[in-house]
């Protein structure tokens, strides 16, 4: 693994905490920050998956990790921070990448009025309350030392109307809520070297996501190409094109940049479709 990520972009000697680090977007993220310079923790429920990320992540050069914890559980996030911070000394960084949607939750073939309400708290729980407990308890870690970098993940769904997914929608906004609130909250209290951003994903397959967008053949789905139509670069993205701007947000290239949120959506955002 080559380390040689210029300053400012490098993230030698820091630590990265990733939630969700071993899924399609977390996992690109989680080896990316590794081969930036950053010893990376990957946490999350799964610790088979989390182990077999760890180890890609040596195997590859670089130094990794691995916490044990559901990001809904405050009481044990808080434990895996301590044992960070016991293991490393410090936190410098933590990316907010577990979350996803709930199927029960989505409305495509039914009105939005029969979903239930327990499905929409469930995805507004896995996807606001999973980014705010880890932010919370490692923020509060990072107000200490006086410095750090918190990344959420939120999405188009946050900013666009998009069919069928509304619960997923409100708790993407609210992640981007969260973001700015935190962002000025945490840089008053604890002053500049403290920040708060979100990168805005646009449209990539995840196991989540695959029977809504590929059929069974690899193909896509009509509203697969719907989304590609509308995409000025006409195809969707790749989990390491992610990364990119993740590391940066991380990093001191863009230590004087708080409470934004970085659309990585091949121009999804700003086309017309005109």
């Amino acid at each position: 693994m080559a380390h040689g990520t210029l300053s400012p972009f490098g993230l030698a000697g820091r630590v990265a905490v990733v939630t969700g680090g071993y899924g399609v977007i977390g996992g690109a993220i989680a080896s990316g920050l590794a081969h930036a310079g950053a010893a990376v923790a990957v946490l999350g429920r799964r610790r088979a998956a989390a182990e077999a990320k760890a180890k890609e992540i040596r195997e590859d050069g670089g130094d990794a990790l691995v916490l044990i914890a559901d990001v809904l559980d405050e009481a044990r996030v808080r434990s895996a921070r301590d044992d960070v911070l016991e293991a490393r000394g410090r936190v410098d960084i933590l990316v907010n990448a577990a979350g996803g949607n709930v199927a029960r939750a989505r409305s495509d073939d039914r009105p939005v009025f029969d979903v239930p309400l327990d499905a929409f708290d469930e995805v507004l729980r896995l996807n606001l309350h999973g980014s705010l407990v880890p932010s919370l308890a490692f923020g509060e870690a990072m107000g200490r030392q006086g410095s750090g970098s918190i990344v959420n993940v939120s999405s188009m769904a946050a900013r666009r109307v998009l069919s069928g997914v509304l619960g997923y929608s409100v708790a993407k906004a609210g992640i981007e809520s969260v973001t700015r609130w935190l962002a000025v909250e945490l840089a008053r209290r604890y002053g500049d070297r403290l920040r708060v951003n979100a990168v805005a994903p646009g449209f990539f397959v995840t196991e989540q996501n695959r029977a809504v967008l590929l059929k069974p053949d690899g193909s896509h789905t009509e509203r697969a190409r719907a989304i590609i139509s509308h995409t000025p670069m006409g195809r969707f993205g790749k989990p390491e094109e992610v990364v990119g701007a993740v590391q940066w947000l991380c990093s001191d290239a863009a230590s004087f940049v708080t409470g934004a949120v970085i659309p990585v959506d091949g121009g999804f955002s700003v086309a017309s479709g005109v």
